[in-house]
């Protein structure tokens, strides 16, 4: 944010004091919350660290919604690998344990491709949050939606068999640890930087990064995966 110190943390509480139910809160990043939360802070309120859990906590339970974004936001992501000492979450399973009610949207990616995040703004500016169209895992159907492996460029190498070896190679990446076979989202269709390019594209397999077992389910990234490795 641009603004920094007491300013800032008199702003959140002013939103949180007078603006109850009137706004969304936009969380970025992992919650710690190992030790009370004492591995994240955004600032200090009355001479302690104002942890990034109690502000998420209280800003949380007085919000409209919540959009959490990014997958260490959503999910946990890299912060919360094992053997993850600091307690990492993601908001959703912050709220679950302490009991906040209020609706959380998912939209991860690691990054998160910004159309995503714009995208999902949009719909609740014109049409309202209860327009989204929400997957199991919180995320909007709008990017989310549609398997990976269905759109890919080499999805017909697949059907043929033809398997790349190496890095480099043409045909199918799946040998090498492509996760599109179980990750959904619209990549392959919106591509990234404006549209140039994205993981398969550039010749990488894609990592599964907005699904929820990234990335300790994931791993090791150029391994051949399958569905028993999930479960």
């Amino acid at each position: 944010m641009a603004g920094q110190g007491e300013q800032v943390i008199e702003v959140l509480k002013d939103t949180e004091k007078n603006r109850k139910d009137g706004y969304i809160l936009v969380v970025e990043g992992a919650i710690p919350t190992a030790e009370s939360g004492i591995y994240g802070s955004i600032g200090e309120e009355d001479g302690k660290h104002f942890t990034i859990l109690k502000s998420v906590q209280e800003l949380g339970s007085n919000a409209l919604l919540t959009l959490a974004i990014g997958t260490c936001a959503t999910f946990g992501g890299i912060p919360a690998a094992k053997p993850n000492p600091t307690g990492c979450k993601g908001v959703k399973e912050v709220f679950t344990e302490k009991g906040i009610s209020t609706p959380v949207v998912n939209l991860p990616g690691c990054p998160l491709h910004p159309d995503w995040f714009i995208g999902t703004i949009s719909v609740i500016l014109f049409s309202g949050a209860q327009a989204l169209d929400l997957d199991d895992l919180a995320r909007p159907k709008l990017f989310y939606g549609q398997l990976i492996h269905e759109n890919c460029p080499r999805r017909a190498d697949f059907d043929k068999g033809k398997f790349a070896q190496e890095l480099g190679d043409t045909g199918c990446l799946y040998n090498l640890g492509c996760k599109g076979h179980y990750t959904y989202a619209d990549c392959p269709l919106r591509q990234w930087n404006n549209g140039v390019s994205w993981c398969v594209k550039a010749g990488s397999p894609c990592l599964g990064c907005v699904e929820p077992e990234f990335p300790d389910g994931t791993s090791p990234i150029y391994e051949k995966i399958t569905y028993e490795d999930l479960e």
